[in-house]
């Protein structure tokens, strides 16, 4: 076959890719090459689960257009594939006045993206959906679901394979070489030739960037998410989901709670700086990974701006009681010993040298490369998508 393509990153963002261009008709041959054991060990399987409606994101961003698409895509995927998944729905709420300017604002963006049963409800209204919330008016999002991304990631291999491409497990990318239109790529366990790269590396793929001689002015900030779950016996305190405003600085902080698709109810995350770029919890350290963000001129105007912000969620990460207060204000019933430990994750998140943490997600195409230099949530509910993008502008660009 013409056209190899080496993909990087076996999560389900590259996963995706390799999916949808293998159906793209174009003879391509691809492979994909993950240094874990397994599909999916990341940020795949380190997330709430949670099947995004694209209530969020700014009507034309990348992240509303396939959070939109992908969401379709996803769900059509998982019926033909018999994979689990739940459209439980979701209310957010806002806990005080001072809240519902910005719950509206989330509305019309719900409504503007075409969000389909999108409703402003009242106090009451809410408690007949959760009848242990509390706040003063919501919005009820019943296309929001749950699912484990994982089990999408592994059928995802499955597919690849029956259509002629293939996934290599244990192979970490040590050395990248481009030369007279080709792309070499050595691994812990073997070498690669490919006519063209796409990097899906997700919490290194700035580091794979450079690599390739991309100059790019973003680097991953490792953020860690925290979790705790309630325990069985309170589990009933939370039907579906329930999730506050967002801060409009920080979208993606804000203690929610879960459902999870396998059985229980998560509270969290919060988010503060990993020491390690797959920095589950509070011990792993890598000193290179922590200089790295350290030294980053854009993570200096970060803490600058947003220190106040850093510190609380410093703060939760250490008190269990100050993470039951925040989960109080939208479920006063729940106790700290209600609570017990819960899992992590760690979001590549994206920053340029300015100091903006990256809000949509950011795709480069450069001579013979592809680099996925952002796509934190909700890239799981979009990931068909991503990899539908991708293929398109990739058979558009490189093979036409």
């Amino acid at each position: 076959m013409k056209n190899k393509i080496v993909i990087i990153g076996g999560g389900v963002v590259g996963l995706a890719t390799a999916y949808q261009l293998l159906q793209a008709g174009k003879a391509l041959n691809v492979t994909v090459l993950e240094k874990e054991p397994g599909p999916g060990g990341h940020q795949t399987s380190h997330n709430s689960g949670v099947i995004h409606s694209g209530l969020y994101y700014k009507p034309g961003s990348l992240k509303a257009l396939n959070c939109i698409r992908g969401y379709d895509l996803l769900l059509n995927f998982c019926k033909n594939e018999n994979i689990a998944f739940d459209l439980c729905g979701k209310i957010v709420v806002a806990s005080d006045e001072a809240e519902i300017p910005q719950l509206e604002v989330l509305w019309k963006r719900g409504e503007a993206n075409g969000l389909k049963g999108l409703k402003l409800i009242s106090e009451s209204e809410m408690k007949e959906i959760e009848p242990h919330v509390v706040g003063k008016k919501g919005i009820w999002v019943p296309q929001t679901g749950i699912i484990a991304f994982k089990d999408v990631a592994e059928k995802l291999v499955r597919k690849i394979e029956s259509l002629g491409g293939q996934v290599l497990f244990n192979q970490k990318v040590v050395e990248l070489h481009s030369a007279n239109g080709q792309v070499t790529v050595s691994t812990n366990a073997s070498e690669h030739q490919a006519d063209y790269l796409i990097n899906c590396a997700g919490l290194f793929c700035d580091r794979i960037a450079r690599m390739m001689g991309q100059n790019s002015n973003v680097k991953i900030i490792p953020f860690r998410g925290e979790y705790w779950e309630l325990k069985p016996e309170r589990a009933g305190l939370v039907k579906n989901l329930i999730y506050p405003v967002p801060n409009p600085n920080f979208p993606f902080l804000g203690v929610h709670f879960t459902r999870m698709i396998k059985g229980g109810v998560e509270l969290g995350p919060n988010a503060v700086l990993a020491f390690k770029r797959e920095g589950y919890t509070k011990l792993d350290i890598s000193l290179s990974d922590l200089a790295d963000v350290l030294t980053w001129p854009g993570f200096h105007k970060i803490v600058k701006k947003y220190w106040r912000d850093g510190a609380s969620e410093m703060y939760r990460s250490y008190s269990k009681a100050a993470f039951a207060k925040a989960a109080q204000k939208l479920i006063p019933d729940v106790q700290v010993s209600d609570l017990v430990p819960g899992g992590s994750g760690v979001r590549a998140q994206a920053c340029d040298i300015n100091g903006n943490l990256l809000d949509d997600f950011s795709i480069v195409y450069t001579e013979n490369c592809v680099h996925v230099l952002n796509a934190p949530s909700p890239a799981a509910t979009s990931s068909l998508a991503i990899g539908e993008r991708i293929s398109g502008e990739f058979v558009k660009k490189y093979l036409s």
